[in-house]
């Protein structure tokens, strides 16, 4: 921008601001009762300052070393403007460090500033910006100590971002803490966003401060963050910056928040913490080859480099073939093989067709190929491309190991062979419908006559039959309100808001009843079933695999305890297993005095 060739004009600006700044206000509202309780004030340049933006004007205050000045003209305007607008509720006011601690500015300036137009300091509660780093934040707080016997609150702002951290939080005592909106936007879909927003909960009511969640823009983060017990929230959904402060937000984001669904929390498919992995954090940097390359070329890069398995093949950059060195060095240790194939197309030992992975891939999709049938990678290891192109080179040892440590890990947090919740997860969910106290219905998902199929056909099918149940679950429940638990073996439990949920459940029978005899031998198929034995080693015979539902319909009064609902949806199941029905909804009865939905 031209300003940055003209300091002079740059010191005028900062001149001008003194009459040239004016004051928008955006709302802050309790979430327990909704109500406006506070506005957060912002200074912006009018056309007197070319209308610069305010980090514009921020950053030539202190680069003037004017900043803690400035700041102070900021808060003279919009606290002017509050005061003359009589408006109900508390002030919200950002200042940096610099305005504490600039040895130009007195305490008394301070108050002046904040009490412009007659603002009772009483309801003024200073935003610690994240401008700048504190790096004594204790001789900070007993700067502020002026204020605090003067009745002014202090907030930590940004909290998660820029230099907002714990010590400042420690050391200063905020009365309030603005979580940053980059832990607030996408709460409702982000178990990490969850994980430390929920940790922040704990620190707040240990240190005894409000927090505040930022940026608000979608209604299932406001939901979320009222049901983490989070005290207020401010963002665009809720009001936008403008001149004129408001008493109440709009009509219909109170309706939208009052629905009558709990959404289902995000999960993570591992640790929180654990750190996203793909392909291209195995991949092996190593050259290619071409049709045009000999025999004799290859020996002589596998004596260069002995660190590599192996070596690819291109046609103009897109791999064709793998030559692997174990069964290249064999062939070539053959009798007179060197003298006959030493000058020929290295292509004569390569294996075509090799395993393609793109670098984007994420190692858990590659969990698949583990499974498959072609096992090739064990030794010739994979081919590595960014959009069709060579790359590089992996390798199945390095593939097999990371593979198995995300499944270790994983399995901590969910089941390890669907990767779906299990029993924690699961009551945790129920408990919150409960304490919500909305309608919903608990279903317990069984697999009839699994044994004997898994004992004909072995464990590998039986995971296959397994993993297709829990695709069918998934697939046809509403993910936003509808929660799958897998609570071990072929159990299942449901946890369903959505109004047509019996519909579902008899959907997934029929899909499943008809999907799984895919799993089975055609012999199986055409006699309806598998000749076994049973527990007692006596020959008999089993029907195909089908599945069972029973349902729970959970009605008020609601019962103090998850586990009960897990007890009735268990013996609502052995009912439609004994009955040999896909679905059964327990009806009349129940271990506590809730209504049941007559049974159908």
């Amino acid at each position: 921008m031209v300003f940055l060739r003209d300091p002079a004009r740059f010191t005028s600006l900062l001149d001008r601001a003194q009459s040239g700044l004016t004051a928008v206000f955006q709302p802050l509202i309790r979430l327990d009762t909704m109500d406006v309780v506070a506005h957060e004030g912002l200074a912006r340049s009018t056309e007197q300052l070319g209308n610069i933006s305010t980090p514009e004007l921020l950053n030539l205050a202190r680069a003037e070393g004017r900043l803690g000045e400035f700041e102070l003209t900021a808060a003279r305007t919009v606290c002017g403007a509050f005061a003359a607008q009589n408006t109900r509720g508390r002030l919200l006011v950002n200042l940096s460090a610099q305005a504490f601690m600039q040895e130009s500015i007195k305490p008394d300036d301070l108050l002046a500033a904040l009490g412009a137009g007659g603002m009772d300091l009483s309801r003024i509660t200073i935003e610690l910006t994240e401008r700048d780093i504190v790096e004594e934040p204790a001789r900070l707080a007993h700067a502020l100590g002026y204020l605090r016997a003067h009745g002014v609150r202090f907030a930590l702002d940004d909290f998660g971002n820029g230099h907002s951290n714990f010590e400042m939080w420690n050391e200063i005592h905020p009365e309030v803490v603005k979580i940053d909106r980059y832990l607030i936007h996408g709460l409702a879909k982000s178990a990490e966003r969850l994980a430390i927003v929920r940790a922040l909960c704990q620190v707040a009511e240990t240190l005894g401060a409000d927090l505040v969640g930022e940026g608000v823009e979608e209604i299932d983060d406001l939901r979320m963050l009222r049901e983490l017990g989070i005290p207020f929230a401010q963002g665009f959904l809720l009001g936008r910056p403008l001149s004129q402060t408001i008493d109440k937000i709009d009509d219909s984001v109170r309706a939208a928040l009052d629905g009558n669904v709990i959404a289902v929390l995000p999960r993570p498919r591992g640790p929180v913490t654990q750190r996203p992995m793909h392909l291209g954090h195995l991949v092996i940097e190593a050259p290619a080859l071409t049709a045009h390359h000999t025999n004799n070329d290859v020996i002589a890069l596998f004596s260069q480099m002995p660190e590599l398995h192996a070596l690819a093949v291109v046609e103009e950059v897109r791999p064709i073939g793998l030559i692997n060195r174990r069964v290249f060095s064999e062939r070539m240790a053959q009798p007179y093989t060197r003298e006959l194939y030493g000058r020929k197309s290295c292509t004569a030992f390569m294996h075509e067709g090799p395993l393609l992975c793109d670098v984007r891939q994420s190692l858990e999709s590659m969990a698949d190929i583990l499974r498959g049938q072609d096992q090739r990678y064990l030794s010739d290891g994979f081919v590595v491309t960014r959009e069709g192109q060579y790359l590089g080179l992996g390798t199945g040892e390095s593939l097999v190991r990371r593979v198995t440590e995300l499944r270790i890990e994983a399995a901590r947090y969910a089941n390890p062979l669907t990767f779906l919740p299990g029993n924690i997860p699961v009551t945790e969910h129920v408990a919150r419908l409960l304490r919500a106290e909305l309608p919903f219905t608990v279903a317990y998902v069984d697999l009839n006559h699994f044994k004997p199929f898994n004992d004909q056909y072995g464990y590998f099918r039986g995971d296959e039959m397994i993993r297709l149940l829990a695709g069918i679950l998934t697939a046809q429940v509403n993910p936003r309100c509808d929660f799958v638990g897998h609570i071990g073996g072929d159990d299942f439990l449901l946890v369903l808001q959505s109004e047509d949920w019996e519909a579902r459940c008899r959907h997934m029978v029929e899909l499943f009843n008809q999907r799984a005899r895919g799993l089975f031998a055609d012999e199986d198929i055409a006699r309806h079933g598998i000749a076994g034995e049973d527990r007692h080693g006596n020959a008999q015979f089993f029907p195909l695999t089908t599945v069972a539902i029973g349902a729970v319909r959970v009605l008020p009064p609601f019962p103090g305890h998850p586990e009960t609902l897990a007890t009735l949806a268990a013996r609502a199941k052995r009912h439609a297993k004994r009955a040999q029905v896909g679905f059964y909804l327990l009806a009349g009865e129940s271990s506590w005095p809730m209504q049941v939905e007559a049974g159908r």
